[in-house]
């Protein structure tokens, strides 16, 4: 009776899971205002980059803006360089004094302070309040619960194979062993096919409102439109929405 032990796991795995799961579904339902939240409402530019990417897609946005006008210089080689230092809003200026008074530096530590900085943080809290964005600070949100439950399948598979591959009593055909841990597989196969018709698509920034406000947004392809479109694509694409090889690979070095 190894076998069941190793059941019991599993089922202990499959049911933390979707619990997880549906606990974040019914937080996620409540954060959002109501069906009318966002209405009449236009997303900013920095709005739709925290709704789609966080803090992080803001800073992204900030640089390539910014690079763009001929205002900072982001090198190939992971370097930001001021060109202008008159920052024109609180996210520029933001910039410009994460770079420092030489003028230069690299730009993976110059993102992170963007991304910090009080200017996105205000963003954040006026996206939460109009129930647009999932509040800060949630035990599980509905994008980690997912991706819990979609790691929760092949741990569920490999140990009834575990279980298969051991000795089991005479009078224990292996098939009725199989059918047990096939159980908390169909759960958790069954929760994800849930998920995926009811809650998707799934976001850890943006609530449903939010989400809805985002698909509104007019997109060109990749790399191109004006500069308005361009800019919202790299808003809610993120770097593989930049068309400039030089600049996607001045945000992508590492």
């Amino acid at each position: 009776m190894f076998w069941v032990p190793l059941l019991l796991l599993a089922w202990a795995v499959a049911g933390v899971a979707c619990l997880r799961l549906c606990l974040a579904a019914v937080r996620g339902a409540a954060a959002t205002t109501g069906s009318d939240a966002g209405v009449g409402r236009d997303l900013t530019l920095y709005e739709a980059a925290f709704l789609s990417g966080g803090p992080g897609r803001v800073a992204d946005v900030v640089l390539v803006a910014m690079a763009r006008q001929r205002r900072l210089l982001l090198a190939h080689t992971g370097w930001a360089t001021v060109v202008d230092p008159r920052g024109r809003d609180d996210m520029e200026r933001s910039v410009i004094g994460a770079i420092g008074p030489d003028g230069q530096s690299p730009i993976a530590p110059v993102r992170a302070a963007l991304a910090a900085a009080d200017a996105v943080r205000g963003i954040g809290d006026r996206l939460v309040s109009a129930g647009l964005a999932v509040p800060d600070g949630a035990a599980t949100t509905v994008a980690d619960a997912v991706r819990q439950v979609r790691l929760a399948v092949p741990a569920v598979a490999g140990l009834g194979v575990a279980a298969l591959l051991m000795p089991v009593p005479s009078d224990m055909p292996r098939h009725l062993v199989a059918l047990w841990f096939t159980l908390p597989l169909i759960l958790t196969l069954g929760c994800l096919a849930i998920a995926r018709f009811e809650i998707h698509p799934y976001s850890r920034w943006a609530s449903p409102a939010g989400q809805r406000l985002l698909g509104t947004l007019p997109l060109g392809a990749d790399g191109t439109g004006d500069d308005r479109t361009y800019l919202t694509s790299v808003a809610v694409r993120g770097i593989r929405a930049v068309g400039e090889p030089e600049l996607r690979a001045a945000l992508t070095h590492r």
